[in-house]
C-alpha cells in the first residue's frame, strides 16, 4: 500500500495580533462593566439596609439591630474593597483615602450610638430614624 502526500493548494494564512489600542478599548469596556456591577451591588445593599432600618425603627428588637449591623458591615466591606480596586486603577490621592477612613470611623460611632438608643427603650422612634438616616447618608457618601 502506497502512502500519498497531498500538497497544499492554498497559501498559508497569516494571523495578525491585536493592537494595543484594541486591548485598551477592551480594558476600558471591562472596567466600566465591573464598575457598573459594583455600583448595582452597592445599591442593592443600600435598599436592604433601608428596609432593615425601617423594620428596626418600628420594632426595636436586638435581632433587627444585629441584622442591621451585619448589613452595614457587608456594605462597608464591599465599598472598601471596591474603593481599593478603584484606587489601584485610578490612583486616587491620599486625601480621598483619608476621607473614606474618617467616614468609616463615623459610621462605627453612629452604630454604637444606635445600639445605645435601642437599649434605651425610652427614646422616641424619630430619634432612631434620624440616626438610621445619618448612617445611610454616610454610606451614600462612601460610594459617591
Amino acid at each position: 500500500m502506497k502512502i500519498s502526500q497531498d500538497l497544499r493548494t492554498q497559501p498559508e494564512t497569516k494571523y495578525t495580533r491585536t493592537t494595543n489600542e484594541d486591548n485598551r478599548s477592551f480594558q476600558k469596556t471591562l472596567q466600566s462593566q465591573v464598575l457598573n456591577l459594583k455600583q448595582q451591588e452597592l445599591q442593592v445593599l443600600m435598599k436592604s439596609i433601608t428596609m432593615q432600618g425601617d423594620k428596626l425603627a418600628r420594632f426595636r428588637t436586638f435581632r433587627d439591630l444585629a441584622k442591621f449591623k451585619r448589613l452595614v458591615k457587608g456594605f462597608l466591606q464591599e465599598a472598601v474593597y471596591s474603593g481599593l480596586d478603584l484606587q489601584k486603577s485610578h490612583s486616587f490621592g491620599m486625601d480621598r483615602q483619608n476621607r473614606k477612613l474618617m467616614l468609616v470611623k463615623q459610621i462605627d460611632e453612629k452604630l454604637v450610638e444606635l445600639t445605645e438608643e435601642i437599649m434605651n427603650q425610652e427614646k422616641k422612634t424619630v430619634d432612631i430614624l434620624g440616626l438610621i438616616g445619618e448612617i445611610k447618608g454616610l454610606l451614600v457618601n462612601i460610594y459617591t
